[in-house]
């Protein structure tokens, strides 16, 4: 039972389900970044900096990640399906209340709650299909998930852009958490991957943390979040400092989405024949030129294409270390992609509440000098760690 649960060999995913699993990934990743084109905007009206509605971004991230061992736990005991349920119905919840906030206070409360309850959004789904896909045809699935990922970004630059200039911001906040309510409901006729062979959360915990190849992939993706997703959140904000609206800022944002999307098809293919450490090492590299390229200048055409560097990026290699998170602890997989993720916002969180000061006093080389000192040593530790790990699964 234990070995059949490993190969990931449950009741398959039907193309309704796995639509189902993309909208909420589209939804969760929507709202996550909904909040960066709109930090100018909000600042003004609650007559606050953008350091401090920054912090509700960085809140976001920190209880993102920080519910992830949370949810795994609740997947386990109540199942992945029933768990992104409830997930979503209180993510609905948040995002109204986010959407009422009065002032800054209140919204970096409403936030950080929004971002514990959609933290099982994209975890959950990708647990389930790890669940019910095969490692050796995973990438696909997890693949097309990754571009609902980014279509979700994509969209939310343009259209939270252009919602926040032309009705409000809070509207932006209101459709994410109404999306959120609809997929609850139409999730109820999933089906369950079997519970059978899925550990206590002390169990689970020990599994990951005493297997040195998860402890490896967790410490990477820390660091994979302060790059990939740190600075992310302040590209409109620095083109608004070059002038432009929070619309044109806004859809020239989204070229980070459509980046993803399109490389993420070209992942998508050569998965298959191409070495995941070579993945990982286009992916590193070309965010590698991102940064350099930011350090050098921030004027809009370098930041535009920096932003299409960074979705590049991203689809090489955050794909291939999502793909590595889902093998190294089969026999607690909920728990290691939880923490994996927990990882990756946690060092979200931390970039941005690094860069915050910074990008209010305009200091924008320094964030990505910092960044780019960052992604060398991360890389090269990844790439070769990729290279050196032993298969586990057939």
């Amino acid at each position: 039972m234990r070995a059949e649960a490993e190969m990931g060999s449950g009741p398959q995913p039907t193309g309704r389900a796995l639509r189902l699993l993309q909208v909420a990934s589209f939804a969760s990743s929507f709202d996550r970044l909904a909040i960066a084109v709109m930090l100018v905007v909000i600042a003004n009206e609650l007559d606050s900096s953008v350091h401090a509605v920054s912090q509700a971004a960085a809140a976001y991230f920190l209880c993102y990640g920080i519910a992830q061992v949370c949810w795994a736990a609740a997947s386990d005991r109540l199942g992945r399906v029933r768990t992104m349920r409830l997930a979503l119905l209180l993510s609905a919840f948040g995002g109204f209340v986010s959407a009422a906030a009065p002032d800054t206070t209140w919204l970096l409360v409403a936030r950080g709650f929004t971002g514990a309850c959609f933290a099982a959004a994209i975890p959950s789904a990708l647990v389930y299909i790890g669940d019910t896909v095969p490692v050796r045809v995973r990438q696909a699935p997890l693949t097309d998930l990754m571009t609902s990922t980014a279509a979700g970004m994509a969209v939310a630059t343009v259209a939270a852009g252009a919602i926040a200039e032309f009705t409000s911001w809070r509207v932006a906040f209101a459709l994410t958490a109404a999306i959120a309510a609809v997929l609850s409901v139409a999730m109820r006729g999933l089906t369950e991957p079997p519970m059978a062979a899925r550990s206590r959360i002390g169990g689970s915990l020990r599994i990951v943390l005493t297997d040195r190849w998860a402890v490896l992939v967790l410490v990477l993706t820390l660091v994979e979040g302060c790059v990939l997703l740190g600075p992310l959140t302040f590209l409109p904000a620095i083109l608004q400092a070059n002038g432009l609206d929070v619309t044109m800022s806004g859809a020239l944002t989204a070229l980070y989405g459509l980046a993803v999307l399109v490389f993420a098809r070209l992942v998508k293919r050569r998965s298959r024949r191409t070495a995941p450490a070579r993945l990982i090492l286009i992916g590193g590299t070309l965010t590698a030129l991102c940064y350099v390229l930011l350090t050098a200048t921030q004027a809009v055409l370098p930041v535009v294409a920096g932003t299409v560097l960074l979705g590049a990026g991203w689809a090489f290699m955050h794909s291939t270390m999502q793909t590595w998170a889902t093998d190294v602890a089969p026999g607690a997989r909920a728990m290691a992609v939880s923490l994996f993720a927990t990882m990756l916002f946690c060092g979200s969180a931390v970039a941005a509440a690094i860069a915050g000061p910074l990008v209010d006093a305009d200091r924008f080389q320094l964030v990505f000098a910092l960044a780019l000192a960052t992604t060398v040593p991360l890389v090269v530790v990844a790439t070769i760690g990729r290279r050196r790990y032993p298969p586990r699964q057939a």
